[in-house]
């Protein structure tokens, strides 16, 4: 054979090849996508012989089925995605994802296992960002069924079966990610069975118009780091455990306060106030907006808002609200400070956003998303109050912005070294007694 023959031959087999689909796509029946299906999707992978069969449903009428490695039971919730590569025991544990059918879009999850729940010296769990797993289901493109970390005492399968969590592998994530940033974060079905559920029977229940806030909040006051210098109080809309620890390692005392506790009646009592991450709408929060509307008016020492504290600030401060299209959740996103300049990548799990087109008088933007240019962030013009939508006590990073803390910590000190009245009230007490006294004189 000549050597130009030999070179189309190789050239006719490089080409049959490509044609061809490879042993993977034959093994794992990926479904493709389309913007416009002439049916529904209904994407099937080959299950395990012995493993369960689960089915991911749509409330737009996609169906992916694959293998369970979960709780095998079904439930319904809103389906998101996030696209940090690492993290999943904290992020299944963080109560911002409440009500939600977690999506990772990374491919291989379950590799390193679950931590041990050891806790830090102010009691708190340190692997997880709770008491338990928040999200509703898991949804991923390959479990790793052997886990290798020297931290790991489980596996995630073990770990979804023991809390009642369902989660199912095997589903082109590629395929479904694409399907809710075209249509927005979607209802879903998580069951378990050899056929999908009967859609006429399935309840299509929307977390969202309930108070989520409400069913992850503390329902007691609970103090952490009892002698810290300074107090701060944390209004718990579903707070991260890693905020209370970041507060804490600066120094300061933490009182954990319900959603709708009424701080305003004890302003005295704390040197700072700050408003935790939580899930779902902010509309519910009407009571805490009223209390930080009040506070705004008569508080003169430092407030600070993380993700929903950031959107219950805003809708306190005279701001709208609305729901983004599919959220930015993940730990990749970039977030411009406006008084710097300064790019930092940060953290986010959210699925709402404040409207920031129209600032109130004495109010200013903070921070911008640098992909999509909704809000970050606000900030108050003469007083201590902002605001970020982020999160910078992001566990599995990145920790760019971790520097907030000690910021907010600072600023508390210095107000509280300086003499500085809880509210202005207080200062026009301290003015008429120092009147009188001088009267007197």
């Amino acid at each position: 054979m000549t050597l130009l023959a030999a070179a189309s031959a190789n050239t006719i087999r490089s080409a049959l090849k490509r044609a061809a689909p490879s042993p993977l796509a034959v093994a794992r029946s990926f479904a493709s996508v389309t913007d416009s299906p002439a049916q529904p999707l209904h994407a099937h992978y080959p299950v395990v012989p012995g493993s369960l069969t689960a089915h991911l449903q749509l409330r737009s009428g996609e169906t992916f089925t694959g293998g369970s490695f979960g709780a095998p039971v079904s439930t319904v919730g809103e389906t998101v995605f996030t696209t940090s590569l690492v993290g999943y025991p904290e992020s299944m544990t963080d109560p911002s994802y409440r009500g939600q059918l977690l999506v990772f879009t990374q491919p291989l999850i379950g590799n390193y296992g679950v931590p041990h729940r050891a806790r830090d010296q102010f009691g708190l769990l340190k692997h997880f960002e709770s008491e338990k797993i928040q999200c509703r289901g898991v949804i991923v493109s390959d479990y790793a069924t052997k886990y290798s970390h020297w931290n790991a005492v489980e596996s995630l399968s073990e770990w979804c079966e023991r809390e009642g969590i369902p989660a199912i592998t095997g589903v082109d994530t590629r395929a479904l990610v694409h399907i809710l940033r075209g249509q927005g974060s979607t209802l879903a079905s998580l069951s378990v069975g050899s056929v999908p559920a009967d859609r006429e029977q399935i309840e299509w229940a929307d977390p969202n118009v309930d108070n989520l806030v409400a069913q992850a909040s503390t329902s007691s006051v609970r103090v952490f780091n009892a002698q810290g210098d300074v107090h701060v109080a944390l209004i718990d809309c579903g707070v991260k455990y890693n905020i209370i620890r970041s507060l804490c390692e600066q120094g300061a005392k933490v009182s954990l306060l319900p959603w709708n506790h009424d701080f305003t009646r004890e302003l005295d009592a704390y040197d700072g106030i700050f408003i935790s991450n939580g899930p779902g709408s902010p509309t519910h929060c009407t009571e805490t907006i009223g209390h930080l509307r009040q506070a705004f008016g008569i508080y003169q020492r430092p407030i600070f808002g993380i993700c929903m504290g950031n959107q219950l600030m805003g809708l306190a401060a005279g701001l709208n609200a609305y729901k983004l299209r599919f959220g930015n959740r993940g730990h990749n996103q970039p977030a411009v400070d406006l008084t710097t300049g300064k790019c930092v990548i940060t953290s986010q799990n959210h699925g709402y956003a404040l409207d920031d087109s129209r600032m109130p008088p004495g109010w200013d933007r903070y921070y911008v998303n640098a992909n999509d240019g909704s809000n970050e962030g606000i900030r108050h013009l003469h007083k201590p109050f902002r605001s970020v939508q982020f999160h910078p006590e992001a566990k599995g990073g990145p920790l760019d912005t971790g520097y907030l803390f000690a910021d907010f910590v600072s600023e508390v000190r210095a107000a509280k070294s300086a003499g500085t009245a809880a509210t202005s009230i207080g200062l026009e007490a301290k003015a008429s007694a120092t009147a009188t006294a001088t009267a007197a004189a």
